[in-house]
């Protein structure tokens, strides 16, 4: 079972832009997440977030890990991304169930993978190992789906709920993620959540997405560059009821908003989280 207790309620992505407002205003937040390849290197960056850290809880999301990939793992950003672990002590490390190099070709797109047997066993064998190198449990997230691979025999949750079972992962729900995929590729976004191990969520993402008209269909784009909608709070509102009240970030990477917008979408998420938990309550036998 992942630890949830290291931090509590909803924070934010951290990105360049705000990165002063953060440091001089010190606002009240939770927690805060960061893209672990942007802080590899030592300089500013780095340093700043020494800083921050000592005020903010942070979690590690990694991008670049390329855990799918059919060939061997990358042993010097796999050794980078462990000593950023061991400075930076993050409460959450994360990364994707995506692939994105090939041999010593890095793409800039985390890539989609077919599910079947051989993946498994193989992103199964990655994520051993890169356990194992930093130290810790990684959270897994889950995709945005646009097509299926014909070759596909599993479905996508059965998949992750595998993943769990054979390397003792854990998962990164996000719900935004879910209902993109799902209305894309017609599938149950409640089922799909129903259908993921309750004990192994220890975060979930939440962000905003476009709609785009491509011959003559609509297809969702995970751009994070929007408020939440609606019909995601509402999802999220059955994840929060499902696995409990894990905690959420809010992430926001394109046509970045002031700083007061991410704030504003964090409270809302405590606000549907405390919703939540006062409608178990009532629930609950006296």
């Amino acid at each position: 079972m992942i630890s949830r207790q290291s931090v509590s309620g909803a924070g934010i992505g951290l990105r360049t832009p705000h990165v002063g407002q953060i440091v001089a205003g010190r606002p009240s937040l939770p927690w805060l997440e960061v893209h672990a390849e942007n802080y590899m290197t030592s300089g500013r960056a780095m340093a700043t977030l020494q800083t921050i850290r000592k005020d903010y809880p942070v979690s590690l999301h990694g991008v670049g890990l390329s855990l799918g990939t059919a060939g061997r793992l990358d042993a010097r950003h796999l050794d980078r991304f462990r000593t950023l672990v061991e400075q930076i002590e993050p409460r959450f490390v994360s990364e994707h169930l995506a692939w994105s190099t090939v041999g010593d070709t890095y793409l800039n797109h985390l890539l989609p993978l077919p599910y079947t047997e051989e993946t498994l066993s193989i992103f199964a064998e990655h994520v051993l190992e890169a356990q194992e190198a930093l130290g810790c449990t990684l959270l897994i997230e889950n995709p945005s789906g646009y097509l299926r691979f014909r070759h596909s025999s599993i479905p996508e949750a059965e998949f992750i709920a595998e993943i769990v079972r054979r390397t003792g992962c854990g998962l990164l729900c996000d719900v935004n993620n879910v209902f993109v995929t799902a209305e894309n590729l017609g599938l149950d976004p409640i089922g799909y959540l129903d259908a993921l191990p309750c004990d192994a969520v220890g975060e979930i993402h939440l962000a905003g997405h476009s709609r785009n008209d491509v011959d003559g269909h609509t297809v969702l784009i995970d751009d994070h560059g929007s408020r939440v909608v609606p019909d995601v709070w509402r999802l999220y509102a059955h994840a929060l009821r499902r696995f409990g009240p894990v905690p959420a970030l809010i992430e926001w990477d394109t046509d970045l908003p002031s700083l007061s917008v991410l704030l504003d979408e964090a409270r809302r998420a405590d606000a549907v989280r405390d919703a939540v938990s006062r409608e178990e309550a009532c629930a609950s036998p006296r």
